[in-house]
């Protein structure tokens, strides 16, 4: 009786990313997002908002940000309308992740306020621009919606490739051109999606002990046109 060989588990390990101005890739979906953050304080405003899909960037520019301006992080749906005096204490805050329904209202609003009064900059990020949301308190609404806004853009070819590269030395993972082109025509053009696809790959090529190569790739990625978030 033949019996089947265990499958060779792999292990989650965390992999840190760096998020210092060094380690961001520019590109000319994000030169515009990126020259807003290395401009300040020579804003159009004192708060601006950076918009764009999940994992294109934002948290990381907003790093590069915050560490210039010694601004503190705080997550949208964390924020309380009690929390906003300690939050500007520096003069600058990094609010992540606004979306539609997952804030306090009267929180932002107060925020807003507070940081007109005090000349404090606040950044913000988001998928989509205020201008989508339902917003129940009318006052909130308009104030983020007169928020200006930078859009971060997909990737393009060459940027793709790029951030597939930092994406395996960030695992360190050794790979060539032939990997690095193989995943750039079989994914989706995205940030999150270089992301998955570099953590699926050394996934299976831990559990298989094998080398990273095109044909593992192939083996992972042909036949999906491109990899599903």
């Amino acid at each position: 009786m033949s019996r089947t060989p265990p499958r060779q588990l792999a292990l989650e390990l965390p992999h840190a990313e760096s998020l210092s101005r060094d380690d961001y890739l520019e590109g000319p979906s994000n030169v515009q997002a990126l020259g807003l953050v290395e401009r300040w304080p020579d804003w159009s405003n004192r708060v601006m908002m950076l918009v764009g899909p999940e994992g294109c960037g934002k948290s990381h520019l907003a790093a590069i940000w915050a560490a210039i301006s010694g601004a503190r992080i705080v997550g949208a749906h964390a924020l309380t309308s009690a929390d906003v005096p300690a939050s500007l204490a520096t003069g600058a805050l990094v609010v992540e992740h606004l979306e539609p329904g997952h804030f306090d209202e009267r929180a932002i609003f107060h925020l807003l306020n507070l940081a007109r009064e005090t000349n404090a900059f606040v950044l913000m990020t988001a998928r989509m621009a205020p201008a989508s949301f339902e917003i129940e308190l009318r006052d909130a609404g308009s104030r983020l919606r007169a928020i200006p806004v930078v859009t971060v853009e997909p990737p393009d070819d060459q940027l793709l490739r790029a951030l597939l590269v930092k994406f395996c030395a960030d695992r360190q993972m050794a790979v060539d051109e032939g990997v690095v082109g193989y995943l750039a025509t079989h994914i989706e053009r995205s940030f999150a999606a270089a992301r998955q696809a570099v953590e699926l790959l050394d996934a299976e090529a831990l559990r298989q002990r094998r080398p990273i190569t095109r044909a593992l790739a192939a083996t992972l990625f042909r036949g999906q046109g491109t990899l599903p978030l």
